[in-house]
């Protein structure tokens, strides 16, 4: 097991702007930046956290390959929907905005949708799902990516891994938070795997002949291997996550005009990914009112769990349970990072020339 040290949420945030602010990017949008890959952390999906600062968003934009500005503008509206143009800037500031202007709608007009072209990698796609659930309303996010995943029955990688999040507010149970790639796994946790020098389960990739590997090393962007869609092989229903993969690329990319499949950019190459969004909420109250939809997926989520056991298991766990429980506990212990990351923190810092506070871990 790699060492962990734990981190005061505010400490991070303070480093994640001090960093963003000596590659150009504007203070309230480093803020966006830092509290989405803070919350990967805090929530448990290291592999889009603090993990990505330096070597996706740090790497593109000292390299000029992101916007640091971020210069969206909105290229047509409607009073229920939107198409924003992301300017090649942060992707989560555009689609920080991008949710925010899809609740608004909701708002007055009970439900509305807005996409977003010409855009990077936005972090976690749960994160604005959930923005959703403090309107009293339900979120809907998705987001096509770098070509990662070979098709059912391919060898080569020509879709990304397309994640799709869903959030429902719930009464007094954690609220319905569905996170999830259309691929096996997201990559990020290839290259945790990798880091921690480990072998990934069977049926999360192939090597560059189409066969299933262990080995993180041989799943690389670019032509080496692949990641498998969500179901793994076709005996195990693959193609499920590949028309799950395909359907993601129709309304994030091919209704925003976007980019789409292996017109999607790599994060090693200078030219603009042109990574595509898609933003969704339904304002609850104008179907029923609210705490009537509470308390009944409440009732829902209770008989889920209440369901028998399979032999050897002691808990049904809800999309989402898993999460906010490893939230919790991490805002009183402090956000967990493993050292690697930590080493790679430190080291980014370096080369703007901001200190990365390992003087204020909790447990070190």
């Amino acid at each position: 097991m790699e060492k962990e040290l734990r981190f005061k949420k505010e400490d991070l945030m303070d480093f994640v702007v001090r960093y963003m602010a000596k590659l150009g990017v504007p203070e309230k949008d480093a803020k966006i930046v830092g509290d989405v890959l803070i919350s990967a952390d805090l929530r448990g999906v290291e592999s889009h956290g603090l993990l990505r600062l330096g070597s996706y968003y740090g790497n593109r934009i000292s390299k000029n390959f992101i916007d640091p500005t971020t210069p969206y503008k909105v290229i047509s509206e409607t009073i229920t929907t939107a198409l924003i143009d992301g300017g090649n800037g942060c992707g989560q500031v555009a689609s920080y905005k991008a949710m925010q202007m899809a609740i608004e709608k909701a708002k007055h007009s009970g439900m509305a949708a807005v996409t977003v072209k010409n855009s990077n990698h936005f972090g976690i796609a749960g994160y604005y799902s959930m923005m959703a659930l403090e309107h009293g309303m339900i979120g809907v996010c998705m987001t096509n990516s770098q070509p990662l995943v070979a098709p059912t029955y391919g060898r080569t990688a020509v879709m990304g891994t397309n994640p799709i999040s869903v959030a429902a507010p719930s009464y007094k149970e954690f609220p319905f938070v569905l996170d999830m790639a259309t691929s096996a796994v997201a990559y990020g946790k290839i290259q945790l795997y990798e880091k921690k020098n480990e072998k990934i389960p069977i049926g999360w990739g192939i090597d560059e002949d189409g066969q299933v590997t262990e080995d993180p090393t041989k799943i690389k962007p670019g032509g080496h291997g692949a990641l498998l869609p969500l179901g793994g092989m076709d005996i195990t229903a693959g193609y499920k996550g590949f028309g799950l993969s395909i359907f993601v690329e129709i309304l994030c990319s091919i209704l925003s005009g976007g980019n789409y499949l292996t017109q999607v950019g790599s994060p090693s190459k200078p030219d603009p990914t042109g990574v595509a969004h898609f933003f969704m909420a339904i304002n609850i109250e104008a179907f029923r009112p609210l705490i009537d939809f509470k308390m009944q997926l409440d009732d829902m989520i209770h008989l889920l769990k209440n369901s028998p056991l399979a032999v050897g298991s002691d808990e049904i766990k809800i999309a989402g349970q898993k999460e906010f429980e490893y939230e919790n506990f991490n805002n009183i212990h402090g956000v967990p990072l493993i050292k690697p990351i930590v080493d790679d923190l430190i080291n980014d810092g370096e080369k703007v020339g901001v200190k990365f506070p390992i003087e204020k871990a909790l447990n070190n």
